[in-house]
């Protein structure tokens, strides 16, 4: 309960708000602004969610059941792209599709034409598809790691083919992890402002910060957030009843070693030449503009003590928000995955209020809340970690959730008729089981605490500057030379989280990946 009010105070900010809002002043929205801001915001997400599933899931069945060449570091380049924030990946496109860009030049000489203009619906979802396709890979690939060889056996007993057995078989168990995949990138467009604002596409969520930052009206921008509030939970009433339908469970001594047949040539050839796609646009080419631009910062001396500073203060901030989230995302998907009951559906939709409101009206709400109750914490680092908490609490529950919704309950009926207390089962039985999928949920936290940008610009205590904030700064102004260190600083502060993970699910399998 405690979890549920405290998502909920950006919430209440915005529904008070909200109500100060007269009938002529929603019709003027409605008329105006509404209907675009819907088309352009739903239009952006399906693509997206397309774009994600395509690449994720392809990337995640290839990986999981072929032995290739190359294939542990095809799982790290899957990921890496999780390390560079949207705005980043934004401003590094529109730089390198300029006439004088490497992809404009390379455009031109090729198609003899003017290289293709991504500020459109086409080019923000590319932008977004990826920077968001690795949390569907993520998910999916711990799923096909553990999975029901029984199901698979019996189904080729029957004379069904490797298709018929992944549409009929891995797909219906896949589904819990595809769903959480896709509604965290779903979410994650529905509340992005980094990229929407670099390539000036209209959503809610840059309306909402122009309505705050140009016009200083924030009854219109909490009526705005409202209305995307109530579209991010239909969503989520939507994905929550889709997966209720079925109960996907699978049990250790069904589940046996992850089956990987060797690739022939000719299929090891057509990976990585898929891979390689996705790899080359998804990091590689930002990578290659990251380290020319930071190279070029060395050589001017600009990277400094004062940068290394930017670097220390925004570890300190994801691994306080990692954990934070991790502890009090437990027992909200714990209590969600047992119960089903109408309180734990509104528990979970709750949690995830954080992550369909923007970042600066989060902040919005979490300054109102301390400065009406608790006056001392404003302008503090509790405040911005209080806000980063709420912001990315539906990450920490749905990566837990769709780990325990694959765990028996007779699992844990085994311990309660052998003697253990509640407590007990779950520190020697649930916990242990569900190892990985929590190791997931706080990297995907502290990956994207570490590319926070709206919410830090608001609450960072007075000269407490992050990487996200430089990168901002310095892209605004073009120095790119001053925001390719940070950008790639980012990435490098990710890796050793990463290694950590990838770590945690190779003993969790047998060391086998």
């Amino acid at each position: 309960m405690v979890v549920v009010l405290l998502a909920a105070i950006p919430l209440i900010y915005v529904v008070h708000s909200s109500l100060n809002l007269t009938v002529p002043q929603w019709s003027n929205l409605w008329s105006s602004r509404l209907p675009e801001l819907l088309w352009n915001t739903l239009s952006l997400a399906v693509l997206v969610a397309i774009g994600s599933f395509t690449l994720g899931v392809s990337a995640a069945w290839w990986i999981a059941k072929r032995d290739f060449v190359g294939r542990r570091i095809a799982i790290w380049l899957m990921i890496l792209p999780l390390t560079i924030p949207t705005y980043v990946f934004a401003h590094i496109y529109t730089t390198l599709l300029e006439e004088d860009g490497w992809l404009g030049q390379l455009w031109i000489a090729l198609f003899d034409s003017a290289p293709p203009d991504i500020f459109n619906v086409g080019g923000v979802a590319l932008v977004l598809s990826l920077a968001g396709f690795s949390y569907v890979f993520l998910l999916v690939r711990t799923a096909l790691m553990c999975p029901s060889r029984s199901l698979e056996e019996a189904a080729r007993m029957q004379g069904a083919n490797p298709w018929q057995v992944f549409w009929h078989v891995n797909l219906p168990l896949l589904r819990p992890a595809i769903a959480a995949g896709l509604a965290l990138v779903v979410l994650h467009v529905l509340s992005d402002f980094g990229a929407v604002s670099m390539l000036r596409y209209q959503t809610f969520t840059l309306s909402i910060y122009m309505q705050m930052s140009g016009r200083f009206d924030y009854n219109a921008a909490a009526g705005l957030s409202l209305v995307l509030v109530l579209l991010s939970l239909t969503f989520l009433l939507i994905e929550r009843a889709f997966r209720s339908r079925q109960r996907y469970y699978t049990s250790a001594a069904a589940r046996g070693d992850t089956e990987t047949k060797r690739a022939t040539p000719f299929q090891q050839f057509m990976i990585w030449l898929w891979l390689g796609v996705i790899v080359l646009f998804s990091f590689l080419l930002p990578l290659a503009w990251m380290l020319s631009w930071t190279w070029s910062a060395i050589q001017n001396s600009a990277i400094d003590t004062e940068f290394w500073g930017y670097a220390l203060n925004s570890l300190i901030v994801s691994i306080s928000v990692a954990s934070m989230a991790l502890l009090v995302a437990m027992p909200v998907a714990l209590y969600h995955a047992r119960k089903h009951t109408f309180f734990s559906q509104v528990c979970i939709h709750f949690s995830s209020i954080g992550f369909v409101l923007p970042g600066p009206v989060i902040a919005l709400g979490v300054m109102t809340f301390l400065l009406a109750q608790l006056p001392l914490l404003y302008g503090t680092l509790v405040a911005l970690v209080l806000a980063l908490v709420i912001r990315f609490l539906p990450l920490a529950v749905q990566s837990q959730e769709a780990s325990l919704q694959q765990l028996t309950p007779s699992i844990e009926q085994a311990g309660r008729i052998l003697g253990a207390g509640p407590f007990e089962n779950l520190r020697r039985v649930i916990l242990p089981m569900i190892r990985n999928g929590m190791v997931g949920a706080w990297v995907l936290v502290f990956i994207d605490t570490l590319k926070e940008l709206p919410a830090t610009l608001l609450l960072r205590p007075t000269g407490f500057d992050t990487l996200p904030v430089r990168i901002w700064i310095e892209a605004s102004e073009e120095m790119l030379e001053l925001a390719a260190p940070a950008a790639l600083m980012i990435m490098v502060g990710t890796l050793p989280v990463l290694w950590l993970m990838m770590r945690s699910s190779a003993t969790a399998n047998g060391g086998s990946h």
